[in-house]
């Protein structure tokens, strides 16, 4: 959410209200940082070449997100998806930070020693 108070314009970022039971948030302020805003990269030659400062993931399943751009506001990202299948696509923070298994355990956490890689060194690396 974006506010103007007299000249000062004081813009919001999305909170991950579900980081208690997580023990870590999703996103830090630091990280996020990092992170390009939205559409950033759609005039990347080559998408291989794009850095994921953030890697989210499931230890539930084998569901990972590689952050390449987001939105700080809402907290909407682009990268890499591995799922069902490997795409690039755009992703929610609050349904990640929501998802829970087994009663109320969060069932996304952040690679909290994640080092930044390209989408191609990613790629490479999960074949």
């Amino acid at each position: 959410m974006t506010t103007t108070t007299g000249t000062a314009t004081v813009t919001t970022m999305w909170q991950d209200k579900h980081s208690g039971p997580r023990g870590h948030k999703l996103m830090t302020k630091e990280l996020g940082e990092k992170i390009p805003a939205l559409y950033a990269n759609e005039n990347v030659e080559n998408y291989d070449d794009v850095l994921a400062p953030a890697k989210l993931f499931s230890p539930y399943g084998k569901w990972t997100w590689y952050v390449t751009e987001w939105d700080a506001e809402t907290g909407e990202c682009f990268g890499l998806v591995q799922g069902f299948e490997t795409e690039l696509g755009y992703f929610s923070l609050d349904e990640l930070a929501e998802a829970t298994v087994f009663g109320g355990v969060p069932a996304v956490e952040r690679d909290l020693y994640w080092e930044p890689k390209t989408l191609g060194e990613i790629r490479r690396r999960s074949r």
